[in-house]
């Protein structure tokens, strides 16, 4: 099977910890990602969303499990799929890179389809559907304070 490769960034004018906090509360996912919903099945050994971690992500018609395999504040967020589409070993790196006066982000992920006439179609699909997520994360950590002018 061919390993497929999605490989996004996007940049945000807020910092690296700001962007990372995101990332790392699943319960943020479903405002900036367009996924529905999100459920802690398992904590972490301190009880977060750390590596260990069992997450649960709902859009329809995918329900989606994922364990964090890496946990890096300010620098990388790194999770792997367990179950709930026809791809193997999925694993996502999310690494932040200061820039400027903001924060790279750069989303890169590798799968194999379970059938390989799936892989170009999964490569495609999460490709558009990573891009949405790193330009929403991007934008939601620059407004994650109050609305400007709305004090």
């Amino acid at each position: 099977m061919r390993v497929q490769e999605i490989d996004v960034t996007a940049r945000s004018r807020a910092d690296a910890d700001s962007v990372y906090r995101l990332l790392a509360s699943g319960a943020t996912w479903p405002t900036w990602s367009g996924l529905g919903s999100f459920e802690l099945e398992r904590a972490d050994a301190a009880g977060e969303e750390g590596v260990g971690a069992i997450r649960i992500f709902r859009t329809w018609p995918f329900t989606t499990r994922e364990e964090i395999v890496e946990a890096v504040p300010g620098r990388r967020f790194s999770y792997r799929l367990l179950s709930g589409m026809a791809i193997d070993d999925y694993r996502a790196d999310v690494d932040l890179t200061p820039d400027g006066e903001g924060t790279l982000i750069r989303w890169h992920s590798t799968f194999t389809a379970k059938r390989p006439w799936m892989g170009g179609f999964y490569r495609r699909f999460l490709g558009y559907f990573i891009k949405g997520c790193a330009r929403g994360l991007a934008k939601a950590a620059a407004t994650d304070e109050p609305a400007r002018g709305q004090r």
